[in-house]
Formats: C-alpha cells, structure tokens, sequence
C-alpha cells in the first residue's frame, strides 16, 4: 500500500493545518471498517470479482456502473501518481515546475511503465523489484529527522488553533488523505487462493490499512506541521523538509527516492488498469476487444487505451500547476474510487453480513463524496455515465454471440 500517496499530500493538506490529523483520524478509521466490510464479502463470494459481487447483488447495470467506475479511477489515480514523480522531480529540474513541461513529463512516465508492462508480467516484476525497498528510505529518513528534531526542541509545530477544529476543514482533508490508503481492498482480490481466507483476509487487510495509515499519519501531518508554509507548497515537500532541517545534499537523493517510488507505484498501477478491464470484457461487461491478450498473456489493447485515456487527461489540465492538478486528481480518483466501496457496503446490506460495519462504512463512504466537492465528485458521476454506450456495446455483442 506505501507507494506515491504520501509523497506529495503535505503540499495539499498543510492549508487545513490540525484539521488534517483530525482528516487522517477518521480516514483510517473508515478505511479498516470498509476493509473489514470488503473482507467478509470477498470470502462470501471468492469467485466473484468486484463488478460481480455488485451485479449480484443489485443487478448486471449496477455491476457494470461500479466496474466501469473502478476502472476509470484507476487511469486517474496514473494520472495523479504522474504527476507526483514530476512534482519531485521538479524541485531538481525547476523547469519541469511549467505546467506545459510538467504534463509532458507525467505523459512520458505513463508510456514508460506502460512499456514496461508492455513488455510482459516478468519485466514489470522486476521492476517493482527494484522500486520496492527504495520507496521506504524517503519515510524513514523523515520518521528520523521528525523524531530528532521534536526530540531536541528544533521543530516550530504550528499551535493548535485556539478556536479549535472545524468541520468543514476536517471533512474537505479527509478526503484527500483517503487518497494515501487507495488500494486497501485488494488483500481481499484472492480469497481462493488464500489459506484460511476467513482468518488470513480480513487479519492482512486490517493489519495492512493501519500500519500504512499510522504512518501517513505521522510523515504528512509531521511535515505539514513543522515545515513553513512556504516550503510545505513546492514539488518535493519531503525534500523541503530534509533541506530545512538537515541539508541540501541529502534532500536531493530524497527526492530522487521519491520519484523512484512513484514510479515504482506506478508500475503497480498501470498493471491493474490494464488487468480491470480485460476481466470486465472476459465477462461480457465491456466489448470483446477488450479481452484480446498477446501470447505472454498481456492485455495490450486495454493498457494502450488506458494510457491513451490517462495522457488525454493531462493534455486537457496541462495548464495547471503541478500542486494544484495533483490536488484535483487525487480528489477526483477518490470519489471515482468511492463509489466502489458504497457498492461494497451496499452489497453487505443486501446480503445481510457484518451489517453494523456496513452501515457505517456506508455513512463514511458517502461523508468522504461530500468533503471531496461538489466539482470532484460530480464529475465522477459523469464519468460513471460515460460508460452507458460500453455498456450497451457489450449487450449487444452478448445478444449476437451464437
């Protein structure tokens, strides 16, 4: 789960101050209840992928409306972890920091791991290989320096606000953080393949969703709260952090660990955006062209048209500054994603399990839509519309198959 969420969130939630640890508090805790949610109904049904576990429950429309969605979230959430490995890598390449450059740059880094992927599942093995132990020297580096200069009184921590939290502020952060902890469902992905899945999934999931939040938790509200404001707004907030409090030198190869870990994450990622819709047209919920493979196995007409989506989409915010159009994707993925675990609860309630928790994820599911804006989430509806014409191409197909 630790991949690019947190590298550039403090940039994006030093604005809301102490609202966001308050944000980061109520993101965990409804991110383990949705996981717990998300782990019962995966052993109930092990067969089933997400889109199935909804279409069974609400319907074929339903199934597809939340595939469709969950597919979509996951060429924004390349966009949105593009962008993060070009924001640090601005702060060594200040040019980049040109919304025109930046977005160029962030194309470049999705056909680079869509070429890597491309290339089979051996060559995007390895390469997250390379990226895996790399992405946690960045976090302990801060964890350390956090520890020392709260230790020895360096650290200038912004006051907790005398007028005290707001609602607002907690509510537009917590959607956000959300973004960080993206992905919690998938130890639930392979219930048959699991020993033991009823004690295994939901131990994984939950034990996987805290330790990763708790850090988040301490790394993003550490720097957003002793960095100044200032500094907590360029590309590399954690590079700023190590610069500010150690030197120069140092932060360099932090940021340049970062964009290692991105891209890292965004090898992962890109697997998945290409994997989603290849088992969605295998099921007859998107066209038969989409369920065309190589001879390695590799979905290459859905991971080029996922990455032909994923580039429209930062040719048409190009404009934007890297910060600001990291801010609007991550919120944006976030309510795309969202409507993946309302299903989720949904479905629970429908089958009458863990009904409790499935109330609650249920509140907080639809409590993170409404901090994520009108604008965000809104346009997550429409991109779930979209799919209405897919939709009906495949019906069709299904109709005139012998």
């Amino acid at each position: 789960m630790i991949g690019s969420g947190v590298f550039l969130l403090p940039a994006s939630l030093a604005p809301f101050g102490w609202d966001a640890v308050a944000g980061w508090i109520f993101t965990i805790a409804g991110s383990l209840i949705l996981a717990f949610v998300i782990a019962r109904l995966t052993i109930a049904m092990p067969d089933a992928s997400p889109s199935q576990m909804i279409a069974r429950a609400f319907g074929p429309l339903a199934g597809f409306a939340i595939g469709w969605t969950y597919w979509i979230s996951l060429i924004i959430t390349n966009v949105t972890i593009a962008v993060a490995a070009t924001a640090n890598l601005s702060s060594l390449l200040p040019v980049l920091a040109r919304p025109g450059l930046g977005a160029l740059c962030s194309i470049g880094f999705l056909w680079l791991m869509a070429a890597i992927n491309l290339a089979g599942a051996r060559a995007a093995g390895v390469a997250q290989i390379w990226t895996t132990a790399i992405k946690l020297i960045p976090i302990a580096v801060v964890l350390i320096l956090l520890l020392l200069i709260l230790g020895s009184g360096r650290a200038d921590v912004v006051p907790f606000p005398a007028q005290g939290l707001t609602g607002a502020g907690i509510t537009a952060s917590a959607a956000l953080t959300l973004w960080a902890l993206l992905g919690f469902e998938s130890a639930s992905v392979a219930a048959d393949k699991v020993r033991d899945p009823a004690r295994t999934i939901p131990r994984a999931t939950l034990i996987g969703t805290a330790a990763t939040g708790l850090i988040y938790l301490i790394v993003c509200s550490g720097i957003a709260l002793t960095l100044p404001a200032a500094q907590t707004q360029t590309g590399s907030p954690f590079g700023a952090f190590v610069s500010h409090y150690w030197a120069a030198g140092p932060a360099g190869l932090v940021a340049i660990f970062v964009v290692i870990s991105c891209l890292g994450a965004l090898n992962s990622w890109t697997l998945l955006q290409g994997e989603v819709p290849l088992a969605m047209a295998r099921n007859g919920e998107l066209p038969r062209w989409l369920a065309v493979t190589d001879a390695r196995g590799t979905p290459r007409r859905a991971l080029i048209l996922s990455t032909i989506l994923a580039s429209l989409m930062l040719v048409a915010n190009s404009l934007q500054g890297l910060v600001a159009l990291f801010t609007m994707m991550a919120l944006l993925a976030t309510s795309a994603t969202l409507w993946l675990y309302v299903g989720f609860a949904l479905a629970s309630l429908r089958f009458r399990l863990v009904m409790p928790a499935a109330f609650i994820g249920l509140g907080y599911a639809l409590w993170t839509l409404w901090g994520a804006g009108l604008i965000a989430s809104g346009s997550s509806i429409l991109l779930m519309l979209a799919g209405t014409p897919f939709y009906a191409w495949a019906r069709r197909e299904r109709a005139q198959a012998p």
